[in-house]
This record gives structure tokens, sequence and C-alpha cells, in this order.
């Protein structure tokens, strides 16, 4: 790579290294207020208020992300890239910070809310650590070509792979919340004003009981098998 991509890598890194820090301060204080003896499930119920703040936080998080990868990328697919890398490193070091900051979690294997839009996120600690792992190393493949002059593409096995591998994962994050809530409530009544109050009620006794391990490695699967496609795809240079 030039010196000038490494140089924007470096940034890029130190940039959402602090951002993580920044996000793990606000969980510090957060936890200290709702968890006072320690973060555990099941959850707290936060007032409506405070999560309508909290959503907003995810929701300006993600366009921040967006933002960088936009200002440091070239064409569309790096600044795909630097908005990957940028998510990836942030969410490690925002475990790494926790670890420093409070001494959590105790494993790789504890469980965590890892989001709340549109619905409860939940999973092991080292879940989206391995997903930050596999976005780092297509993150820097795409910087690279495009670094090199070089033209890759996207092809379709490769965004299907992709795309279906992400849902995979992302079924897999909210499926045992869902299965609880659904088991209590039908899916219609979860959208209804009135029952709110029985809803917060439920969800407060919410625990995690199981991960699906074998569909989140299959999508795990699909996403490395995009990564090795792509950087085995015919290439040529690009035309500028």
């Amino acid at each position: 790579m030039t010196k000038k991509t490494i140089h924007i890598l470096i940034w890029v890194t130190v940039f959402a290294v602090a951002m993580a820090l920044l996000e793990t301060a606000v969980v510090v204080y957060l936890r200290k207020i709702y968890y006072p003896g320690g973060f555990n499930f099941p959850l707290r119920i936060i007032e409506k208020d405070i999560m309508m703040v909290e959503l907003s936080r995810e929701f300006a998080t993600i366009i921040m992300l967006i933002s960088i990868g936009i200002l440091a990328g070239r064409t569309k697919s790096e600044k795909f890239a630097y908005f990957l890398f940028s998510f990836a490193i942030w969410d490690i070091f925002y475990y790494v910070f926790l670890k420093i900051f409070i001494n959590w979690p105790e494993s790789l294997l504890t469980w965590d809310i890892l989001f709340l839009i549109p619905t409860v996120w939940v999973g092991p600690v080292i879940v989206p650590c391995i997903n930050s792992l596999t976005m780092i190393i297509l993150a820097i493949s795409i910087i690279y070509f495009t670094d090199k002059k070089i033209k890759t593409k996207f092809g379709l096995i490769v965004w299907t792979l992709l795309i279906a591998g992400s849902l995979i994962i992302l079924f897999v994050y909210v499926q045992d919340y869902t299965t609880y809530m659904t088991s209590h409530f039908k899916f219609s009544q979860l959208l209804k004003q009135e029952k709110e109050n029985e809803i917060i009620e439920v969800a407060s006794k919410y625990i995690p009981l199981k991960f699906n391990w074998f569909l989140f490695f299959i999508g795990i699967a699909m996403h490395i098998s995009a990564i090795l496609i792509y950087i085995k795809s015919p290439k040529s240079t690009h035309i500028e």
C-alpha cells in the first residue's frame, strides 16, 4: 500500500478507537445507574425518554461510521470498505475498554446486548468480535486492490453470499429474544400501544437461553467464501 493509504488507515483507526472509548464511557455510566451491582440479565427497564436517547445514540454512531467511510474512501467500494473497517475496530475496542475500565466481560462467552434497533440483539461477546475480524479482512482487501488501481467487482455470487450470510447472522442475533417475546404475545400485539405495560413487564424478565452457533457459523462461512471469491476474482487495471 502507498504511504497515503497507510496514513488514512492509521487515522481511521484512531477515529474508531476514540469512538469506542466514548461509547464505553456512556455504557459505563448507564451500568452504574441501572446495574450498580454489575451488568447481568434479566434486563432493567429504562425510562422511555432515556431509551429514546439511547436509540438516537446508536443511530448517530452508525451515521458517524458511515461518514468516516465516505470521507476516507476514493471510490464507492473503498468508502464501503472504510465503513466496515472503522465499524470493526470500534466494536473490538469497545470491549477492550470495557475490560480495562470495569473488568467486564468475564469471558468471551459472556452474554451482551449487542444492539437495540429494530429490536434487541443478544449474543456472546466473542460473536461480534468474529464478525469484526471478517469485516476487517474484507475491508483491507478492497482498500488494497483500490490502492493498487486494480479493479475488482462484487459479482452476483459474492453479493449473494454476503447478503445471505448477514441475514442469517442477524436472524441468530434476534432469534432468542424474539422467540421469548412471541411465546408470550402474538406479533401483532407487540405493535399495539395498549399492550405496552405488559410487554415491558415480560421483557424485563428475559434471560438469554441459547445461541444458535450452527447457523451463526454458516453465516460466517458464507462471508469467508465471499471474501475468498472476491480476492480471487478476475482483475483489471482501473481506467481513470
